[in-house]
């Protein structure tokens, strides 16, 4: 049930990177920005209200050995946009 009824008219967002998933705090701040920028470029698709991303799942810290790696990068836009544009249809 909606706690308030007044929705917003654009798309605003919250954002869950537990520290036991992502221990090095250069790698949330990688990660956060990384949904920040996919929300941008996704928001005229997606319905306004309020969106959480939350990292449901670490990662390999052997295929990622460098927090702020381009391998987890990619990785990370990737998935954050098939995500966003599933939830857009």
């Amino acid at each position: 049930m909606p706690v308030d009824n007044s929705a917003p008219a654009d798309v605003w967002l919250g954002l869950v990177l537990p520290k036991r998933l992502a221990r090095r705090a250069v790698t949330r701040q990688l990660l956060k920005r990384q949904m920040r920028e996919a929300v941008r470029r996704h928001a005229h698709r997606l319905p306004p209200g309020l969106w959480v991303l939350r990292l449901r799942a670490g990662f390999d810290v052997r295929e990622y050995p460098s927090a702020a790696s381009q391998a987890l990068r990619r990785a990370a836009r990737t998935e954050l946009d098939a995500m966003l544009t599933a939830c857009a249809r």
